[in-house]
């Protein structure tokens, strides 16, 4: 057997580090692990229709890249720069255009590569567009901060995720109808082993009561069925994580408290198998509850199966 490869690795044991820490920072501050990361990439643009500002490379003109880095899914670059050594860092910058072919709103999920004149990745980021109408199409601008040693370069299109609107994840702006907002982070990746941190936070005005497990539907890329993944209560022998384990106790939730649950796997892949991934997966915080679809980019090789911990309040501060 072997590990496919991923773009961020660290150690089994910091995976065991961070998922103690990432449940348990709260009280014990001093045992958690602090991530220091310097930001370097930015989204902008708010308008709909062309995005704003002049690029060098226009709609019209031949723009540089490979057909695919500049159409998918919706989503299409019509314009962009090279990187501009007038700011510092430089920015490189490409206007770009989202449109819903779909019977209903979507939110889109946008992850934009910077390249260097010779095709090498300087940066990434992610930009959201959220709650584009069935037929609209919406003009935005996105910016990337890095460097390119000859000057040159260009923006691709390296992935493109769209939820409904109607269940895309609520990180900020006004509480949902629910009450609460269900996200999931980024999570990290060891020699194999991934875990994905979900989190719910009371944003309402009323208690809200927990007792179990998150529910989960599994999505494809065409965000239908995925094929047969086994889900299991705890770490179903994924690996030993402090607290993974830990049985489904009654959890209330006080306005403005948090509790946290996590998936786990391995992507691992037999010879001669057929790899899954499942970039879609819809959460339940709980039975009745409405859905939230979330893009954690379950990689699950041909292990078929993920486990998913049991719901834990934060401690309070």
């Amino acid at each position: 057997m072997h590990e496919m490869t991923r773009s961020r690795r660290i150690s089994s044991a910091c995976i065991r580090v961070w998922w103690d820490g990432w449940m348990r920072a709260a009280v014990f501050p001093a045992l958690s692990v602090v991530l220091t990361c310097a930001v370097f990439a930015t989204g902008c643009g708010t308008q709909d229709g062309a995005g704003g500002g002049k690029a060098a490379v226009s709609e019209g003109s031949a723009l540089p890249g490979d057909p695919d880095d500049l159409a998918r899914d919706g989503v299409r670059i019509t314009g962009m720069t090279g990187w501009s050594r007038q700011e510092t860092p430089p920015v490189i910058s490409a206007e770009f255009e989202v449109t819903n072919r779909e019977s209903e709103p979507f939110t889109y999920t946008i992850t934009f590569d910077g390249l260097s004149g010779h095709g090498e990745v300087v940066e990434n980021t992610k930009q959201t567009v959220p709650e584009v109408g069935p037929g609209r199409t919406v003009g935005r601008t996105v910016r990337l901060v890095g460097s390119s040693p000859d000057g040159r370069g260009r923006v691709r299109i390296a992935e493109v995720r769209r939820v409904p609107a109607a269940e895309a994840p609520a990180e900020s702006g006004p509480c949902p109808p629910s009450g609460v907002r269900l996200t999931a982070d980024d999570g990290d990746a060891a020699m194999g082993l991934r875990v994905v941190g979900l989190r719910l936070t009371n944003c309402g005005t009323r208690a809200y009561r927990l007792n179990g497990f998150p529910l989960l539907e599994l999505l494809d890329e065409n965000r239908k069925p995925a094929p047969a993944v086994k889900v299991v209560k705890g770490g179903g022998g994924i690996a030993t994580v402090a607290g993974f384990d830990a049985p489904a106790r009654p959890v209330v939730l006080e306005p403005g408290q948090t509790a946290r649950a996590g998936l786990m796997w391995r992507n691992t892949t037999d010879a001669g198998g057929t790899a899954v991934n499942v970039p879609y997966v819809r959460v339940k915080a709980k039975p009745g509850a409405p859905p939230v679809m979330v893009t954690p980019e379950l990689d699950l090789g041909t292990t078929g199966k993920l486990a998913v911990s049991s719901w834990r309040k934060d401690p309070a501060r």
